[in-house]
């Protein structure tokens, strides 16, 4: 059975449970029923949208599962579906949650989330006098309970590419490192992706005269706005970082290249003294001056080690060797 919750709420307390395929009750005063579904049958959400008045459209794409984050009204009703994001890995995997939002009635269809409601839902019971406030106060616990488990996604991705960092500052990154932050990189991309239409779900909570939604609640989803917002700063703020690392790993690896070239280069010059002076006494020429000078031998040996010793203190000196 995917029915994880169903039970009749009264004056923020839970009552009896409620089977899906009851009709619908009469609910009045401080009453409203929350259903949670987990990858429900098509079979179940139609009696559910046969019980409460669900728009077709709205059952359609709790069914599907493949939506953007959004926000639409249904006559008196509303429907907002939220994505759930979890990081398994180097990839983060995204789940949704539909929730139809009546006057009497929050049903959530919950798809691919590792989170259940049960904490929010309890969470939710612990404050009696909130719940008692109807749907629209389920509403936001649920999105903000969602919205609030982007943030260890991201602290998680931060921690791995600081960490990435560090080795690059003391070593030089490999292969296999610079493809992780690749990944890394197009992950957080594929997450702006989301974060996006979640802010706007949540700025038209705020802003948006919709249905079932009392003005009193508004402070609390101004509040959720502000999660999603600084969720985005940080995914913006990191994915800057892993471009600063990918350009101080390429920087440092020119200098390297640049301090190999100079040293390769002094050497080279230093080198080239003895070849050149073994070249010029190699040639077989009989008239030669110093041929037969007696100490010429070691002079030329004294000459090649100081000119070597010149060039050796300039280039250290400046900093080649």
């Amino acid at each position: 059975m995917t029915v994880v919750a169903s039970y009749v709420y009264t004056n923020g307390k839970r009552g009896r449970p409620l089977p899906i395929d009851e009709p619908c009750p009469a609910l009045t005063g401080d009453e409203f029923a929350w259903i949670g579904l987990h990858e429900p049958t098509a079979d179940e959400l139609k009696t559910l949208a046969k019980t409460y008045s669900l728009h077709e459209l709205a059952v359609e794409d709790a069914l599907n599962a493949h939506q953007i984050p959004k926000v639409e009204a249904y006559g008196d009703q509303l429907f907002v579906v939220a994505k759930t994001a979890h990081l398994d890995g180097d990839k983060i995997k995204y789940g949704e949650t539909a929730i139809f939002v009546g006057q009497r009635h929050i049903i959530t269809v919950r798809h691919g989330s590792m989170r259940s409601h049960s904490e929010v839902r309890s969470q939710l019971e612990a404050s009696p006098k909130l719940l008692s406030q109807g749907p629209d106060y389920v509403l936001h616990g649920i999105i903000d309970f969602i919205v609030d488990g982007y943030l260890p996604t991201v602290q998680t991705i931060e921690d791995r590419v600081l960490e990435m960092e560090q080795k690059m500052l003391a070593n030089f990154l490999e292969r296999e490192q610079i493809r992780r932050l690749f990944r890394l990189r197009r992950q957080l991309i594929l997450f702006g992706r989301i974060l996006g239409p979640m802010t706007e779900v949540a700025g038209k909570l705020v802003n948006l005269d919709l249905p079932c939604l009392d003005k009193h609640a508004k402070p609390y989803f101004r509040d959720v706005l502000d999660h999603c917002r600084r969720v985005e700063s940080m995914v913006g703020g990191l994915r800057e970082v892993i471009t600063s690392v990918f350009e101080a790993s390429n920087l440092l690896e020119q200098q390297r290249q640049g301090v190999i070239t100079r040293q390769l280069a002094s050497w080279a010059a230093i080198l080239a003294v003895p070849t050149a002076v073994a070249g010029i006494y190699g040639m077989n020429f009989e008239n030669m001056p110093e041929l037969k000078t007696e100490y010429g031998y070691y002079v030329v040996l004294a000459a090649i080690v100081l000119v070597c010793g010149v060039l050796y203190h300039r280039f250290k000196k400046v900093g080649w060797l």
